[in-house]
């Protein structure tokens, strides 16, 4: 890549390698969007923190096996991969040449960062919705969603709230959500409005690590959207196919009765 990339090739590198990690990585990535287990959601970022600190260190340091670091001469444009944003306001300020590089990554890191935010707040809000649990009120044994009473007894009685409790058993185990208290709710629309913005983290950290790390951080960080929008897009589909099959089904099915 050098011939044609010059001094760009080692960053053309980083991205290049960011992909085939992330590739090695798919199959983990599937099975955490399918939830096949908690461990499985972990996994992906887990693996690649070993990747990332030799990225920093490879950038950082100014001596490897007691010879200087070649890699620090390595350039992206005009600014070296070893260089951080304080010192590319060192050398020019923020619109000099180095700046410039360093502002082009800020602004691609919060494209991705805004496209990660949108889809996590489209998500939330197609989330099915979960049924507000009932418990006794205080007036004529009322239910009064999310609100405990101390001394009222759930209508029913014990044996009541004994089959209340195998009913949600039940639920639960056919795949309905349980019922939460309108403050479990609160929460988590709380929690819901946060979680978006988290990925707008990785505009601080990309402003405090080697440019190199920078652009590992944009690549893993671009792979992550684009890779979970293909996998809910496939997911979409399938549903909407399966959907048709069993409506075509349903329809050819009564046709006979009928027949």
């Amino acid at each position: 890549m050098e011939p044609v990339l010059a001094e760009s090739a080692t960053a053309a590198a980083i991205v290049l390698f960011t992909v085939l990690v992330r590739l090695a990585l798919h199959p983990l990535s599937r099975a955490a969007f399918r939830g096949a287990t908690p461990v499985a959601g972990c996994l992906p970022t887990l693996l690649q923190l070993p990747v990332f600190f030799v990225m920093y260190r490879a950038f950082s340091s100014s001596e490897v096996a007691g010879e200087a670091n070649e890699l620090l001469g390595h350039r992206l444009f005009a600014a070296p991969l070893g260089s951080r944003w304080a010192d590319a306001l060192g050398e020019g300020g923020p619109f000099g040449a180095q700046g410039l590089v360093f502002l082009g990554l800020f602004a691609a890191v919060g494209v991705v960062a805004a496209w990660s935010a949108v889809r996590g707040r489209r998500a939330a809000a197609a989330a099915p919705a979960v049924p507000v649990l009932p418990v006794a009120g205080p007036r004529g044994g009322k239910a009064v969603p999310g609100k405990v009473v101390p001394g009222k007894a759930v209508p029913g009685g014990a044996k009541g709230g004994s089959r209340g409790a195998r009913a949600g058993v039940g639920a639960g185990r056919a795949g309905v959500p349980a019922a939460l208290s309108a403050e479990q709710q609160a929460a988590m629309r709380r929690v819901g409005g946060v979680l978006p913005l988290l990925s707008f983290g990785t505009l601080v950290t990309a402003a405090v690590v080697p440019l190199a790390a920078g652009l590992y951080l944009l690549t893993t960080t671009a792979w992550s959207v684009a890779e979970r929008a293909w996998l809910q897009h496939r997911k979409d589909r399938a549903a909407r196919v399966g959907g048709t099959d069993g409506t075509d089904g349903q329809v050819a099915a009564a046709g006979r009765v009928a027949g």
